[in-house]
This record gives C-alpha cells, sequence and structure tokens, in this order.
C-alpha cells in the first residue's frame, strides 16, 4: 500500500495542511521532504529508516554532502534542496533580526547563532554588526581556527566594525567541543574588543557562547562591562 492509499487524514502531505506542520511527527515531515519511497517503501517508511540510520533528525540536517548521499533514497538532488531549505530558514531569521531591537530579543539572537554555529566542526568566531537602534547590518564569520580555538584580532574587528557604519556589535563563537561555558581566553579577548570599539564609540552587546543544545550570554553573566 502506498501512501495515496492512506486514509486522506493520515497522509502527511493533508495532515499538515490541514493541522499545520507542527503536529507531523519527524518521519512525516521529513517523508515530505523525499516525497517519495524505495521499492517496497513509501516515503514514511523510507523516513523512518533513514531517522535510525542517522540517530535522528539533526544528524540529517547537518550531514555532510558525503554522509547524506551514502545512504538510500538520498542522492545530490535531494542534498542541494535540503541545503536550499536550511538556508532559506537561516535568511528568515535574519531578516527577522533586520526588522527587530536584537539587544531586546536575545532568544531571536540565540536561535540564529546556534543555526549558524552549532554544526561547526572547528572553532569560528563571528560578528553581528548593528545599527543605532541595534537592527541587524550584517553577519559576518571573521576568524576560523582549529578545534582548539581561533585567533581574534581586534584590529580587524574594528576596521570590519567601521566598513560597516555599526553603532554596536554582538560577537558568537563556538566550541566544537559542545561545552557553552565561557573560558578565561574568552573572557580576555572579549575585554580587549569591548576596550578596542569603545575607541570608535561602538558598542559591544553581548558575546555568545554557542554549544551543544545550548548558547551562553557572557552579558548575562557580567562579563561583557568595564
Amino acid at each position: 500500500m502506498t501512501i495515496k492509499d492512506w486514509p486522506k487524514a493520515e497522509q502527511p502531505r493533508e495532515k499538515l495542511l490541514a493541522q499545520g506542520a507542527a503536529q507531523l511527527s519527524d518521519a512525516e515531515l521529513l517523508a515530505i521532504f523525499l516525497r517519495i519511497g524505495s521499492k517496497g517503501k513509501s516515503a514514511v517508511d523510507l523516513a523512518r529508516d533513514l531517522l535510525v540510520e542517522f540517530g535522528g533528525l539533526r544528524p540529517i540536517l547537518e550531514a555532510s554532502r558525503q554522509q547524506f548521499c551514502a545512504h538510500l533514497g538520498l542522492g545530490p538532488a535531494k542534498f542541494a534542496q535540503l541545503q536550499a531549505v536550511l538556508e532559506m530558514a537561516q535568511r528568515h531569521l535574519q531578516q527577522d533580526l533586520q526588522r527587530q531591537d536584537a539587544f531586546t530579543n536575545p532568544e531571536l539572537v540565540r536561535t540564529y547563532l546556534s543555526s549558524r554555529l552549532r554544526h561547526r566542526q572547528h572553532e569560528v568566531f563571528s560578528c553581528l554588526f548593528l545599527d543605532a537602534q541595534h537592527r541587524l547590518i550584517t553577519y559576518e564569520e571573521l576568524f576560523h581556527g582549529s578545534i582548539d580555538g581561533a585567533s581574534v584580532y581586534p584590529r580587524e574587528v574594528v576596521k570590519r566594525t567601521l566598513a560597516h557604519n555599526a553603532a554596536a556589535v554582538i560577537f558568537a563563537h563556538n566550541h566544537p567541543s559542545g561545552v557553552a561555558e565561557p573560558s578565561v581566553s574568552d573572557e580576555r579577548i572579549t575585554e580587549r574588543l569591548i576596550k578596542a570599539l569603545q575607541l570608535v564609540e561602538v558598542r559591544t552587546l553581548d558575546h555568545f557562547i554557542v554549544g551543544e543544545g545550548q548558547v551562553v550570554s557572557m552579558a548575562e553573566r557580567g562579563m561583557c562591562s568595564l
């Protein structure tokens, strides 16, 4: 029996249209993305198998092209579609930040930064450049390092800040270890960056540490003031 033979209310696409995407299981959502199954399996059956093989939905979304295409029912075309979907989601979050005061909506900032940095295997130091109303001008990844850390240069940060005519900034970097607690070196570089930007009258609002399932605000810990 194919999905088309199921009762309408049980078909993933019809269920989504009637009840909303939030009411669907991971397998049902993935089945809509897959569209078709494989020999002897419906799209939902294939989706369930893939969730077991990968260990959940998130590993599928964060898989490399090689990892993704190695599984039955997946290939370069599906990988390209998935990357397009993920990029659209990130741009949607970015546009929300461009319309809102990022300083008063830390959860939106956390969600956006997590989507950008959580899955990275090496440390990435990035910056949200903000206008005078604390709306996002742009997001940039400024420094990339090894799994043990990234070298951050305040002079380069100041140059990029002035290039964007930013009035304020929010820094972020990931901890590939998954532990989001700020380190002593995180505190030191944050202090150096705050001092450097104060010289050009730019305010540092926060420095977020992105870990596995957690994004820590150094401002909330009292670590972003001099």
